[in-house]
């Protein structure tokens, strides 16, 4: 006891509460060392990696790592919400009783830090100085010295952080205990991984693996699940897996905000760091905020809805990055930026990394390449030369003030007043390329009812989507319905409220070519929703919403034909005939949905009825 006060002492962590933290789970995890870490500790920590084989270096100031190969993914199945409140219980939560779940991982971590080092991470998520800072202090307690690393990249690490705490109790304690990967039982009946938010208490329990979001737990477990929870408790916000982005008309020096989320491989990441097309970047600069997290609330002073990003970094999916589909993402991880890349292939001749989409092939010479799982290239079996060199969830973390076109204001306390809320998921056909919509109940619904097609015909029939509500499906932590009044709530008490819309970069042709090009040229429709919330254009109404006019998007340089053209800017009505079914039979697995949602969702059936 007295050696753990006087590691604290030593670290000036004075907050009474987090010592009191520290000292339960080093006595439960049995760990032989305790180490308070900051922000400014990291180049040390990165050497003694380097020294124990836990990292290796990936050219100048960029560095490898490989995760275990059971290791390499969030585990959904093994997430749950815990709370003392059955009423808590939703369709997605995966909800358990509290005084099931935190006995259960106590147990299973008790005594498994043996010989290890506990470290102790303070840290924030949020600007400080934020109005949503209350929410946003933690420390996370682990045992493993890469976790520490990338947290360093994804939050703000510091014991000033708990120690000015208005309210020394007003943390999330956040335990990660990466036990015996290699005997966990990763899919069995007797699987020994479970990954716990303890909502209600703000407590946060992971026990089995040391990957991404599972280790992380600043990231998901706080800045998602516990921060949702945390802001419909509160009635305050909102924390949603969303990007945000601004778009800036050098002509007029006005600025845009738009968040939004997407369904896996939708196009999130893209998006927000997405530049300008060549033919709009005299006038255009689009700033990058966060790709990943946004927490919004209302200011009373202007009636405003206010969007910050609570991360610090980003910890980008690897696969298909390359300079068409992302150049922002490749210079933010370039050489020198202290970037940590996870599962790619990886040269231990030459440093070098490489994953599938960064080069249209692989190095034509394997010499000296290993893949994710740590396999020479060279002596791969016959029958597994053509599998993947990187994993495909590979990841690289590094810290936003790496981006080349971070905003400005990313660190603005109280964060940036949001214009646009979009929601996007990949549908071959039915959704135009943007459909607006100025209506809270309708845009509420429209993100209940978000989706994207099924990625394998196993997961469902072609056509039918895989339903993500406001993409939070793996994150929500309270039941949906309350879900669906809570962003009634928070959004219906703005006095300048966001325009919503729908968009789709994925439509595809009968030879199946996509029919619009994405990427940057996805500035064209966001312009076009801004014109239409100032009033400057007026577009076509559909029973589903507001989409643009030819002559009202600018597509000056856009590679695109007339006809191609009308396709993505029309609506098939039998399709959408079809898609009214199946959200009806989706929302109604939700109890306690608003009435207001049943109304609009009846609204556009209706409206499509009388189309002929």
């Amino acid at each position: 006891m007295a050696a753990i006060d006087a590691v604290l002492d030593d670290a000036g962590l004075k907050n009474a509460r987090v010592r009191e933290f520290v000292h339960r789970y080093a006595e439960l995890t049995g760990a032989e060392r305790i180490e308070v870490v900051n922000a400014s500790d990291d180049a040390r920590l990165i050497q003694e990696a380097l020294d124990a084989g836990e990292l290796l270096p990936a050219g100048e100031g960029r560095y490898y790592s490989r995760s275990h190969p059971k290791d390499t993914a969030r585990s959904e199945e093994r997430t749950v919400v815990a709370t003392n409140n059955p009423a808590d219980k939703g369709v997605y939560n995966n909800w358990r009783p509290a005084q099931e779940m935190r006995p259960l991982l106590e147990e299973r971590m008790r005594g498994k830090s043996a010989g290890k080092t506990m470290y102790v991470v303070p840290y924030l998520m949020a600007p400080p100085g934020s109005p949503l800072e209350p929410y946003a202090a933690g420390v996370e307690l682990t045992d493993t010295r890469t976790v520490v690393l990338h947290m360093i990249r994804m939050a703000r690490v510091g014991v000033d952080h708990i120690n000015d705490l208005a309210d020394q109790d007003s943390f999330v304690r956040a335990v990660h205990v990466t036990g015996d990967l290699e005997n966990l039982g990763h899919g069995t009946e007797d699987d020994q991984r479970y990954f716990v938010t303890v909502a209600d208490e703000r407590t946060i329990l992971h026990y089995g693996s040391s990957y991404g979001g599972n280790a992380l737990l600043g990231k998901i477990a706080h800045g998602l699940r516990q921060a949702a929870y945390d802001g419909w408790a509160s009635g305050e916000f909102l924390a949603e897996q969303f990007m945000l982005l601004g778009i800036t008309d050098k002509q007029t020096g006005r600025t845009y905000h738009i968040c939004g989320g997407f369904p896996s491989a939708s196009g999130k990441t893209n998006l927000a760091m997405m530049l300008a097309p060549d033919a709009l970047g005299d006038r255009y600069h689009v700033s990058f905020y966060g790709d990943d997290i946004a927490w919004l609330r209302v200011d009373p002073e202007d009636g405003r809805v206010y969007g910050i990003n609570p991360e610090f970094g980003a910890f980008g999916v690897a696969k298909d990055t390359n300079e068409v589909t992302n150049p922002t993402a490749v210079d933010a991880i370039a050489e020198g930026t202290g970037t940590i890349f996870t599962n790619v292939a990886y040269n231990e001749d030459t440093g070098e990394v490489w994953w599938e989409g960064k080069t249209p092939r692989p190095p034509a010479d394997p010499t000296g390449w290993r893949d994710w799982a740590g396999q020479l290239i060279s002596e791969r079996p016959a029958d597994a030369k053509d599998a993947p060199w990187a994993h495909p969830n590979s990841r690289f973390t590094t810290t936003l003030a790496n981006v080349p076109n971070i905003a400005e204001d990313y660190e603005n306390p109280k964060g940036v007043p949001i214009d646009g809320i979009i929601f996007g998921g990949r549908t071959r056909d039915r959704e135009p390329l943007i459909r607006a919509i100025t209506d809270l109940a309708e845009g509420v619904y429209d993100g209940l009812t978000l989706g994207a097609e099924a990625t394998f015909a196993a997961e469902g029939t072609e056509g039918v989507l895989r339903y993500d509500p406001m993409s939070m499906r793996p994150f929500m932590s309270y039941p949906e319905g309350r879900y669906a009044a809570h962003w009634l709530k928070v959004i219906g008490a703005a006095t300048n409220q966001p325009i919503f819309a729908h968009v789709n970069w994925f439509q595809r042709g009968e030879d199946g070519r996509f029919l619009w090009p994405g990427y940057r040229d996805n500035l064209r429709p966001l312009l076009w929703l801004m014109r239409l919330r100032d009033g400057e254009v007026t577009g076509r109404q559909t029973p589903v919403g507001v989409v643009p006019t030819e002559d009202e998007l600018e597509l000056e340089g856009v590679d695109i034909t007339p006809e191609d053209l009308e396709t993505i800017l029309s609506i098939d009505t039998v399709r959408w005939r079809q898609e009214m079914a199946y959200r009806e039979e989706h929302l109604s697995a939700f109890q306690g949905l608003p009435e207001e949602i049943w109304e609009a969702h009846r609204r556009v059936a209706a409206a499509l009825d009388e189309q002929d």
